[in-house]
């Protein structure tokens, strides 16, 4: 019975012993997969930092155009007023052209009435 007994259970243990230990050539392809696994992380981290400097790139040139586009809109706005104030200069010219052409006119009336 002893013998029988020892007989089942060595059956039993001998398979599951053989069964949870992993073969050399089992460990050297998990090995294999962990390195490359490890080689894609590599990658993805170094394309993640190069998006970053890229996008920090791309942040710096939007903001440079952001300045000169307030720069030029700053030229535009003063270069507006100063048409305002020569169309303005322009007019009180012209009125007072007109004021002394009148004036003129009025003396050349007076003169030709004499």
């Amino acid at each position: 019975m002893k013998k029988s007994l020892l007989l089942i259970s060595m059956m039993l243990v001998l398979p599951t012993l053989m069964i949870s230990c992993a073969t050399t050539g089992e460990l050297e392809k998990v090995q294999a997969e962990q390195k490359m696994i490890d080689a894609k992380a590599d990658q993805a981290l170094k394309d993640a930092q190069a998006a970053k400097t890229e996008a920090d790139a791309a942040q710096v040139k939007a903001d440079a155009a952001k300045v000169k586009a307030d720069e030029t809109s700053v030229r535009a706005d003063n270069a507006l007023k100063a048409a305002e104030e020569r169309e303005k200069a322009a007019a009180e010219r012209e009125r007072i052209a007109d004021e002394k052409a009148k004036k003129a006119d009025e003396a050349f009336q007076k003169s030709m009435k004499k």
